[in-house]
């Protein structure tokens, strides 16, 4: 068979000829960046060969590669099928990623599903030969209990301390184990994961452990991923199940090594996500949330055991999965809304998820009203052509002044890419200078004086207009379909935040609060929210931050039955709103696509 080696990783495996490149690295587990999941729209997946023959370039590849990287050797590794040895080099690496791990926390009383109590347990005498099953039964008062719980009997103490779920014996321990009682408060997003080790019996955070979501490569993003389970009908689930599973189980090898903790002593653990990824989770299909009318399996929350999906800790620990209200308001919005106390509010209250989807809830006094846009990857840095994730190396922050053009880089690297952040610093940079217009489009360049420190910020390709982020040592730039990308999600975002405002008969200057949530929300200042029109100028002193709120509601609903119930509760009375089907929306849409207008030329 041919072999594939990667001269850059010291890499080598052979290879049946029938798929294409992307696929074979992804299969090896050898990283390549492709956001579209190979279907060639992205531009993202290049390499460069360095021995033996590729097919000839297509004209897909030709648009997406300049003439330097085509003379390089450089392809897009989804678009070619090779058939012989060949020598590669990968072009990218993983880089450390900022992932943010807390929030806003509300007070709330702690009294934890699970719990323990210890009791002097009878041993059997000849005058008293009461069955182990029965002094338990005894000691705890209960009726009956698990009967596997008697395989695991290795009770060497007259003190035993046993494990509960709300009343149900869960575990029998000998001694007095009730120092050690441990949970895992989680938050699957669809860019990262993260997983808390919480101590059960202090509420106490020990050890925090975060990481991009290994289901990447299947796609960056949701419908991407369903996408993926559509064409892959035999093994997708399992696939995309077992990603986040060992995702998890190594987080809670990490976090327990940190704090010598045995896993065995985790009891518990909860759960927020969205609710394509709460099916993943699960190994549930997600068919039906890809297609009209996009209906869910299920959006009740779950509780079961741990290990029935593959979790590693307590034999008998138990798996909670947060309710969700429809497919595009899942477990994570529930969970943000239950943080910020939505439906107790005494006033209106917008809260809003900012990410690859933009989710909105309004309570309009404890009335809840939600809705979803598709704001698309473009605000997580994604279709934009210098475009990456938050990671090291990734622009961040732009300032546009008449002695150049400043940027913030994140690990103060040399600048290799844009995030979202960034792409949207910069957005708003363009639009306050006026290089951009209300409209989206860039000024014409002959319309400038040669003096006017903007002239040679732009450059002409052909007849399309680029801004020059960065010169050296490899350019960096912001193209008009980079502004569109910006543009369609200010549009998604805006639209159904008046949307939801004209359902309820509020007015904008009604709304008491707005209040950011997420992990892509927290890295976005007010300045580029308002400046570029994703959110109104008259919101602008009511913003509220309150950072990953998902991950806040799992750890309530770690330790609090009553949050348990509460957030289910909650579940139920938000009320979800179809904005396609809404009156007057593309009207709105439309209108809700044009920039501020800072400057004019």
């Amino acid at each position: 068979m041919p072999k594939i080696s990667i001269k850059n990783q010291n890499q080598m495996f052979e290879y049946v000829p029938d798929k294409n490149l992307l696929q074979l690295l992804l299969e090896n587990e050898i990283f390549v960046d492709n956001p579209c999941n190979g279907k060639g729209s992205c531009g993202k997946c290049k390499v460069r060969v360095v021995e033996g023959n590729l097919p000839d370039i297509s004209e897909t590849e030709q648009k997406f590669l300049k003439k330097e990287e085509i003379n390089e050797g450089i392809r897009l590794s989804c678009l070619v099928v090779p058939r012989e040895d060949i020598v590669i080099e990968i072009l990218q690496k993983e880089r450390k990623h900022e992932i943010l791990t807390t929030g806003y926390m509300p007070d709330f009383e702690f009294n934890p599903s699970i719990h323990k109590k210890a009791f002097q347990i009878r041993k059997p005498t000849l005058e008293n030969q009461s069955s182990f099953e029965d002094s338990v039964c005894n000691t705890f008062g209960i009726e009956k209990f698990d009967w596997l719980l008697l395989q695991q009997n290795k009770i060497t103490d007259e003190k035993v301390t046993g494990v509960f779920n709300d009343e149900e014996l869960i575990g029998i321990e000998s001694g007095d184990t009730t120092g050690f009682l441990y949970g895992l408060a989680i938050d699957i997003g669809t860019t990262t994961v993260v997983t808390s080790l919480i101590d059960m019996n202090t509420g106490n955070e020990l050890a925090t452990a975060s990481m991009i979501n290994a289901q990447k490569r299947f796609g960056l993003d949701v419908l991407t991923r369903i996408t993926y389970g559509l064409e892959n009908p035999e093994d997708s689930k399992e696939k995309l199940q077992h990603a986040i599973v060992n995702s998890i189980n190594e987080m809670i090898e990490d976090i327990c090594n940190k704090s010598k903790i045995n896993r065995k002593n985790i009891y518990e653990i909860s759960i927020a996500a969205n609710c394509t990824m709460m099916h993943f989770l699960l190994g549930i299909d997600t068919k039906s949330i890809g297609k009209s009318p996009y209906a869910p399996v299920f959006v009740k929350s779950k509780n079961i055991l741990a290990k029935d999906i593959g979790l590693k800790a307590f034999s008998g620990a138990r798996l909670y999965c947060l309710p969700s209200v429809s497919s595009y308001i899942g477990a994570d919005i529930v969970a943000g809304a239950y943080v910020c106390q939505l439906h107790k509010a005494k006033e209106n209250v917008l809260f809003i998820d900012i990410g690859t989807n933009g989710e909105i809830v309004l309570s309009n006094h404890g009335k809840l009203l939600s809705c979803s846009c598709a704001a698309g990857p473009a605000l997580e840095g994604m279709n934009i052509s210098s475009g990456m994730r938050a990671a090291e190396g990734a622009i961040e922050d732009v300032k546009i002044t008449d002695k150049g053009i400043e940027i913030k880089v994140i690990g103060e690297q040399e600048a290799i890419g844009i995030c979202g952040s960034g792409i949207l610093a910069a957005v708003k940079e363009l639009i306050r200078t006026g290089i951009v217009k209300k409209d989206g489009a860039f000024i014409k360049k002959e319309k400038l004086k040669k003096s006017d420190y903007r002239y040679d910020m732009i450059q002409l390709d052909g007849r399309k207009r680029e801004f020059i982020l960065k010169s050296n040592p490899e350019q960096l730039l912001i193209t008009q379909s980079d502004v569109r990308q910006v543009q369609l999600a200010k549009g998604a975002i805006l639209s159904g935040f008046y949307a939801l405002l004209k359902q309820a008969n509020i007015d904008m200057n009604q709304l008491d609060k707005v209040i950011i949530a997420g992990q892509f929300g927290a890295h976005l200042p007010v300045d580029s929210l308002v400046g570029t029109g994703i959110l109104p100028e008259a919101i602008k002193d009511k913003l509220v931050y309150v950072g990953n709120s998902s991950k806040t509601g799992s750890y309530m609903a770690l330790m609090s039955a009553k949050a348990k119930q509460e957030i289910e509760e909650l579940a139920n009375q938000i009320d979800y709103m179809e904005l396609g089907a809404s009156e007057g929306y593309e009207r709105l849409f439309a209108h809700s696509l044009l920039f501020p207008n800072f400057k004019s030329i």
